[in-house]
């Protein structure tokens, strides 16, 4: 009686071991599903896909839209997209892990609000989550 409660014991063990194994990869990747933005315009012919684990979350945690002005939002993307751009050319230096595709942002187009708000905002999150600083950055 005593071996069969001990088999018993590590039986159920051992399976709660594997069972918390698949719980968490299901959840990880619906997280991964949730951290994806997309914003898309059809009529200007563009689309932004944010695919970052904890964006969305830390997003939330920001100034809400409405707190940074337009004008202020795509000034700080223009020299951000320029500074990002420069280190895409520059392998050797910059990491091709971060930095893997230069960004097309015009800055004669009006891309609205919603986008210059959440790019803005992805590059400050961009630069605390790896450590990076452009210029013009906030401290």
């Amino acid at each position: 009686m005593k071996n069969f409660l001990l088999i018993l014991a590590l039986s159920v063990l051992i399976y709660s071991c594997g069972t918390g194994n698949s719980a968490m990869n299901d959840s990880s990747s619906e997280t991964v599903k949730n951290d994806t933005i997309r914003i898309a315009n059809d009529s200007l012919e563009y689309e932004i896909l944010i695919i970052e684990p904890g964006f969305e979350s830390w997003l939330i945690s920001q100034p809400p839209r409405g707190f940074y002005g337009q004008s202020l939002l795509e000034s700080k993307n223009r020299l951000f997209v320029s500074e990002y751009n420069n280190r895409v050319l520059q392998p050797a230096r910059y990491s091709r892990n971060l930095y893997t595709e230069q960004i097309n942002y015009d800055s004669s187009v009006d891309y609205g609000y919603e986008v210059n708000y959440l790019l803005y905002n992805y590059f400050v999150y961009f630069q605390d989550k790896y450590n990076q600083k452009f210029i013009g950055a906030r401290n």
